[in-house]
């Protein structure tokens, strides 16, 4: 039987994704689909867009076919420079290196404020137990062509409590719909939800799981990011956000989810229980996991608002998504480094081909060694350590946003047989699409100085550019004539 639904005020907070959404309005950033339908059209569609728009909106899938119209899903919801400010809380009006000098700031001071634990919320407005629940009464989409099956978690939470010390964490791992009460769940080894799951399996105890599939994109963030160990992922939430994420404690399993949530479930695995899950196409732009049996939630019971909202963030080739993390982990990797002692750095930069595989650092040289130290440090400090490939050292006069100064960079200040370093054994993870199965766990890292060689510095032929001073004039004289250049030229172009 149904649970008898508990209504909840309807004022939304900072926490609340509909006033996210209502401030991504304000933006000109948001624009509604409706009608494309959830097999594989919703997922094309995101993707399209993305590859054709430089600075792509967020997109509401609405009236999905076979669907409600009011039953949608989110998708490129942090897909430019502009919404994730907005999401991180920082001034919207900053280009990428000064937003991830800003979150560097934010993070270096970040006071993290416990959840605040309410009775009541939006989330409760519908309620079902689990003999009337059936997950696939929302419009899950099977995102790529060579999915398994239709995947609800890829932007949410995953909510599940270590068995020996009561501690919550709240994490990211993707969620397939294996029928109306049970969702598969894949966690990469090393993730603290999979150490909760081994832990409870040798046990033999069922694990409780809560999952939200809907809620302000900053706890997806959350949850997909590396925080502070020791820091719960609401608190560090909202201490980005200034005020303490609200949360309900679920009334099956004793775990907190958010009381602004959109769609949220609660469950539990049971040891040696499993069901085939994936492929599916994962954030390195492949199928780098094959279908084999994974844990298996049974769903107990599930809430949601009236007119829930999916999110979704099917990853599709790093060449044309997800800007987001690639500023945060830019942002870490650039505080950790200096943590560890690391003088005149001047950017660091996540490029969004590569995102986790590729790192470019610029400093202002000050001793023999300075870029090698920059180069080691920024490959195995905390959040740079998983998954990398390769880091590239650069001066400062470099811009490690602009991929096409990097390699003019690498090309004119390396020299293979002096400026390169390879370290083996390295912390890698099972989505890394070079390393064979036998060897899934460890991967090498390339170490590229691309810097002017210290020694003789003062004597590398100079850059054949105009001066500043030079450029300031003429822009300021011609100005007129270079925009409607211009505009002509893109008059050519459209």
């Amino acid at each position: 039987m149904a649970i008898s639904p508990q209504l909840s005020p309807q004022a939304t907070n900072n926490s609340d994704l509909r006033l996210w959404l209502e401030n991504v309005e304000k933006l000109g950033q948001l624009e509604r689909i409706a009608g494309a339908h959830w097999d594989l059209e919703i997922g094309a569609l995101a993707e399209v867009i993305l590859e054709r728009l430089s600075s792509p909106p967020a997109v509401m899938f609405e009236s999905v076919a076979g669907y409600p119209p009011m039953r949608r899903i989110l998708v490129n919801m942090l897909e430019n420079v502009e919404r994730t400010a907005l999401t991180l809380n920082l001034p919207t009006h900053l280009n990428a290196i000064p937003l991830i000098d800003a979150l560097r700031n934010k993070l270096r001071h970040l006071e993290p404020l416990k959840a605040s634990v309410v009775s009541s919320g939006p989330i409760l407005e519908n309620q079902e137990a689990e003999d009337w629940l059936d997950m696939l009464s929302f419009p899950v989409p099977r995102w790529h062509e060579g999915d398994g099956g239709r995947y609800i978690g890829t932007a949410h939470l995953v909510i599940t409590r270590d068995p020996e010390n009561g501690n919550e964490n709240v994490g990211c791992y993707r969620v397939m719909v294996q029928g109306k009460d049970k969702v598969a769940l894949y966690i990469s080894p090393g993730k603290h939800g999979r150490i909760h799951l081994e832990k409870s399996m040798r046990l033999g105890r069922p694990i409780p799981v809560a999952m939200v599939f809907g809620q302000h994109p900053l706890l997806f963030v959350a949850a997909s990011q590396a925080v502070p160990i020791g820091v719960n992922e609401y608190d560090w939430a909202g201490g980005m956000l200034g005020e303490p994420i609200e949360v309900l404690r679920g009334p099956l399993t004793g775990l907190h989810f958010p009381a602004f949530s959109e769609i949220a479930i609660e469950g539990e695995i049971i040891p040696g229980e499993t069901l085939p899950e994936g492929p599916f196409g994962e954030w390195p732009g492949y199928y780098a996991s094959a279908r084999r049996a994974e844990p298996v939630v049974r769903v107990k019971a599930l809430y949601y608002r009236n007119d829930p909202i999916i999110c979704g963030a099917p990853p599709f080739k790093p060449t044309i998504h997800g800007m987001y993390r690639a500023l945060i982990r830019s942002a870490m990797i650039w505080n950790a480094m200096e943590q560890a002692g690391v003088p005149e750095i001047r950017g660091v930069f996540a490029p969004l081909p590569a995102v986790r595989f590729m790192t470019v650092v610029a400093i202002r040289q000050k001793y023999p060694g300075h870029a090698k130290q920059a180069a080691i440090v920024a490959c195995q400090c905390q959040p740079g350590a998983y998954l990398g490939r390769y880091v590239i050292v650069v001066d400062d006069d470099i811009d490690v946003t602009n991929l096409n100064e990097v390699i003019w960079a690498i090309c004119t200040r390396s020299d293979p047989a002096t400026s390169v370093d390879i370290l083996r054994r390295t912390w890698s993870g099972p989505l890394d699409p070079i390393i064979p199965p036998e060897r899934k766990g460890h991967n090498s890292r390339m170490i590229i100085e691309a810097t002017r060689p210290y020694e003789w510095r003062d004597r590398f032929p100079p850059i054949s550019k105009i001066s500043d001073e030079t450029r300031k004039a003429v822009e300021s004289k011609w100005e007129a004539e270079l925009s409607r250049v211009a505009s002509s030229s893109r008059g050519r172009n459209t």
